[in-house]
């Protein structure tokens, strides 16, 4: 059953439109993961979803209820904020517990939910300290407690790791992802950082300039990516799109690019030839930068590598490892041993 689903969902801003005819589903229990660049508007969505902007087109439904014009107390969500939202002349408490307030929920039942949250979170020895006297990931903590003791089915998160140092973030969505898993809410979280979608999410909305790229999985995105921008946008380092033709690749389909991951590609005696133009020692893996034909190659090889700049080697994948897209639309093309 879905939680979410959004159906067409466009908005307006004047005469600019930035967000086109979105249309997803949110399973419940699911973690679903908006994924683009900046400006691409996943945050629009999380705050149509929200009831904090009003959609110019379109239908959102929430647990079977058209939702499209109410307001967000009306939803039955909670959310998290980039900024954290926490209250600084407020205990860590007070913060936990304002929407409860605001709610007139009976003490009891606010105690005992504050209880519960603040055991998962690790945060019952900090309940009075005020938030100037917490680090950034104790601050983090706190906003997912007020989203917890709210008890809504749906939680919506937007850019929630950004502020925290690469270190905590790793700590953090590891958190998240099994606070969600315990509560068995529905959580749509936004974020740029594909590393946060593919280790997170059961389902991925990869948006750009307002549409939608590609939704599925992530392993799907990452192994059948639908488009040259979802292809380039999933994976570190993004996937090789270069033309067939530039880099001496007779088998290509016409009018095709090809793609082909840069830990798809060997250093092999022989194939496709190329120049090295830089390598990064990365310590596990080395990523090796080549020129061919014009064409920039990347080749991500195990260890670190003996491989200096100018100096001549040979490509090569295997023919399952290609990926063939239309040169014109960058739409993923149907050929090939890699479909």
């Amino acid at each position: 059953m879905a939680a979410i689903v959004l159906t067409g969902v466009s908005k307006d801003w004047g005469r600019a439109r930035v967000l086109d005819d979105v249309s997803f589903a949110a399973d419940a229990g699911s973690l679903v993961v908006l994924l683009g660049p900046s400006g691409c508007g996943k945050s629009t969505t999380l705050r149509l979803i929200a009831g904090l902007d009003e959609v110019s087109a379109g239908r959102i439904v929430i647990a079977g209820r058209d939702v499209t014009g109410l307001k967000p107390a009306r939803r039955n969500i909670a959310m998290v904020f980039q900024s954290y939202a926490l209250f600084p002349h407020l205990s860590v408490r007070e913060n936990i517990l304002f929407g409860l307030r605001a709610r007139k929920v009976p003490a009891a039942d606010r105690e005992a939910r504050l209880a519960k949250a603040t055991d998962m979170l690790g945060l019952a020895a900090l309940l009075e300290r005020k938030p100037s006297q917490l680090s950034g990931g104790q601050q983090q903590r706190v906003a997912l407690g007020r989203a917890i003791v709210a008890e809504a089915p749906v939680c919506l998160m937007d850019e929630p790791l950004s502020n925290l140092d690469a270190q905590l973030r790793g700590e953090m969505r590891r958190e998240i992802r099994a606070l969600q898993q315990r509560l068995g809410i529905t959580m749509v979280y936004v974020t740029h950082d594909q590393v946060e979608a593919m280790t997170m999410a059961d389902q991925v909305v990869l948006l750009n300039k307002g549409r939608i790229e590609q939704v599925g999985p992530p392993d799907i995105l990452y192994a059948r990516p639908r488009t040259v921008f979802a292809a380039r946008f999933i994976g570190t380092p993004p996937m090789n799109v270069v033309d067939p033709a530039r880099v001496g690749v007779a088998d290509a389909p016409a009018g095709a690019l090809l793609g082909v991951r840069p830990e798809a590609v060997a250093i092999a005696g022989e194939g496709v030839a190329a120049e090295v133009a830089t390598v990064e020692y990365l310590g596990a893996d080395s990523l090796v930068e080549t020129r061919s034909g014009g064409e920039t190659i990347f080749a991500k090889v195990d260890g670190k590598t003996a491989l200096q700049p100018g100096e001549t080697v040979r490509l090569a994948w295997r023919a399952q490892d290609r990926h063939w897209f239309d040169t014109r639309s960058g739409e993923r093309l149907q050929q090939g041993a890699a479909m």
